[in-house]
């Protein structure tokens, strides 16, 4: 009996490690396949075999970022380009960075050679970067949210760190065109203040510098500065057409800030024109009449300006601030 219970014992014993070296053997060669791979390109394409073999199949001991996307002209996923271009930036950081390893990789799924990928994740939305771990499903917080933390490559990095624990410095391709602007620029300051070298009044005027000034605070109050830093799409195109005011609050649209820009400009040039037409009336008794008159149809301009594009802007507040409880002349 005792040499029964042995037998079988060893015999199990013999099987479990058969099977470990197996699963070793089966999960190197999956590294090596990937890491030959991304040699020749940092993202790999995967179709639904590749998907399952790579991505959904165990064995597995590394992190695999994949990105659903739809980049053909004809689904019109204007988003999706700039994405992927962000994206591409992160995978090739990590690829030639001294931090690269094998226990993370980066593929690519596009819903024309992927469609059945697609629906057996239930997605019905691109794009989407999902985090598939090295053991275990993906959780809610293994996709990331675009709409709170963006689209910049940065903000890839710092979501794939806090997945993965694989720290991405990002290394940016050169970009010499804002370099090439400024040095334009220079030159033809320099180059009209040299013309104008002995007429240089024009430097006192006060309109002109009050201008420059609230175009500048029309610029920054607008989220020009954000758009910089992170880089959110022009627009978005939805299913019922396209959509030009993000409806969160930690996100927004290059269209989204020229127009709350140009309603600012709005409702400041209202304000102007009832300050203006505050003045005292001067002159004789008809032109202070004539003049009177002119004051009271530029106030009431500025007043319908103030009102109606101050409740534009109110209007866009409560449509990225959902609940708030407040409106004025539109809901």
């Amino acid at each position: 009996m005792r040499r029964k219970t042995f037998c079988g014992f060893l015999l199990l014993l013999v099987f479990y490690i058969a099977d470990a070296q197996s699963r070793t053997k089966n999960v190197e060669e999956k590294i090596q396949q990937l890491t030959d791979m991304t040699t020749k390109q940092s993202i790999v394409s995967l179709n639904m075999n590749k998907f399952k073999e790579y991505v959904r199949s165990p064995p597995r001991d590394y992190s695999f970022i994949v990105m659903f996307t739809a980049m053909a002209p004809s689904r019109r996923c204007t988003i999706c380009q700039h994405v992927y271009d962000e994206y591409l930036i992160v995978a090739n950081s990590f690829r030639y960075s001294q931090g690269f390893n094998n226990k993370l990789f980066f593929g690519m799924v596009d819903f024309d050679e992927g469609s059945d990928i697609f629906q057996m994740l239930r997605l019905n939305t691109a794009p989407v970067i999902m985090h598939f771990p090295a053991k275990g499903k993906p959780k809610p917080a293994d996709s990331m949210d675009f709409e709170r933390a963006g689209i910049a490559a940065e903000a890839i990095a710092k979501w794939i760190q806090d997945r993965t624990d694989n720290q991405i410095r990002i290394f940016r391709p050169p970009n010499y065109s804002g370099a090439l602007a400024i040095t334009l620029l220079c030159v033809l300051v320099g180059g009209f203040l040299y013309v104008r070298r002995n007429n240089l009044e024009f430097l006192y005027n006060k309109q002109m510098w009050a201008v420059a000034a609230l175009f500048f605070c029309f610029a920054m109050v607008s989220g020009q500065m954000w758009n910089q830093i992170r880089g959110p799409p022009f627009f978005h195109k939805g299913k019922s057409g396209p959509v030009y005011i993000n409806g969160g609050s930690h996100g927004q649209f290059i269209l989204e800030s020229y127009i709350v820009a140009m309603l600012n400009c709005a409702v400041v040039v209202g304000m102007i024109l009832m300050i203006e037409a505050a003045g005292g009336a001067k002159g004789t008794e008809v032109n202070r009449a004539q003049d009177g008159k002119r004051r009271r149809f530029q106030s009431i301009v500025g007043l319908v300006l103030v009102c109606v594009f101050f409740s534009l802007l109110l209007s866009v507040f409560r449509t990225k601030t959902q609940g708030y409880p407040y409106s004025f002349l539109f809901k």
